[in-house]
């Protein structure tokens, strides 16, 4: 994905449509991403956060969520993207 602001991407097979709106090398991610069927955008806003012993903690914001999808886009960050990181990274 490129770090460039207004660049667009796509992530699983298209179900999720974005823009680039912000960078901070190691320390925040913007993104207005776009969902099927949804009418408008919302924002996901990502921060790391540096810990002790070279960890990191993940702040996420992501706004604009329709009441009706609020539990499927809860469980979709963690089925779908903390799930997997922490796999990938438990496993080096």
């Amino acid at each position: 994905m490129s770090t460039q602001p207004g660049s667009e991407f796509s992530m699983w097979d298209g179900s999720i449509v974005g823009k680039n709106l912000e960078f901070e090398e190691n320390k925040k991610i913007v993104q207005q991403w776009y969902f099927d069927g949804q009418p408008e955008m919302s924002v996901v806003t990502i921060k790391l956060h540096p810990g002790n012993n070279h960890s990191t903690s993940v702040e996420v914001r992501h706004t604009n969520i329709p009441d009706d999808d609020y539990d499927s886009f809860a469980d979709g960050w963690t089925s779908s993207f903390f799930g997997p990181l922490t796999e990938f990274f438990e496993g080096e």
